[in-house]
């Protein structure tokens, strides 16, 4: 198991880190080989720019601003995301992640010809999982759309591997948490994501 944790917060003692702490280490102990990529600390630039957006058909030569993601998302097996849900859905540095590291020729092919579709290109990914904080009720997270989950679990895990292994873990009413639900969901990320690497290990 090859394992990419893509890691979203701009405060390293945020609660979200310590979610990224414990998956990490659950990851470790079933044996998985680790890269993780934190967004904030790396100083990614998220916006796509307009000399980037044209060339970003021209492959391979769209992978030279992003060549270290491309690296790792060829490298990995299994890709996570860990990050705090602003607005009902992914900050935006991780926003900006997705337009530029999943590009065509990494993580989807063009259509070839007119009235065509993309192509996946990720079937080497077997697992894609999220983990997330939201300061909203699950109720009200629901109701707008759970932007980020569907973004995750639905858009890039339609990318992956046909039957590629997948988890989802968040901490609702974040804003009005407690040590106690802190602890709770804490022990909840670990049961998660030890049974998610387990799944992607057999």
């Amino acid at each position: 198991m090859r394992a990419l944790v893509v890691y979203c917060h701009p405060s390293p003692d945020s609660f979200t880190a310590a979610v990224r702490d414990i998956v990490a280490e659950q990851l470790l102990l079933a044996g998985a080989e680790l890269r993780i990529s934190d967004l904030y600390s790396r100083g990614f630039q998220p916006a796509l720019g307009s000399e980037e957006l044209a060339g970003y058909l021209e492959c391979p030569t769209n992978e030279r601003a992003v060549a270290d993601d491309v690296a790792d998302i060829r490298w990995c097996d299994t890709l996570i995301f860990i990050y705090p849900t602003w607005w009902y859905g992914l900050p935006a540095m991780l926003k900006g992640w997705l337009d530029r590291a999943m590009i065509p020729g990494v993580a989807f092919t063009m259509p070839r010809s007119e009235g065509g579709a993309i192509k996946p290109a990720l079937g080497h990914i077997t697992g894609i999982a999220a983990f997330t904080t939201c300061g909203a009720s699950r109720w009200l997270t629901w109701y707008m759309g759970s932007q980020g989950k569907r973004t995750i679990l639905r858009s890039v895990r339609l990318l992956c591997a046909r039957n590629a292994n997948t988890a989802f873990a968040a901490h609702y009413l974040m804003d009005s948490s407690t040590p106690e639900s802190r602890k709770r969901h804490l022990e909840n990320v670990k049961r998660i994501s030890r049974k998610f690497a387990r799944r992607c290990m057999a």
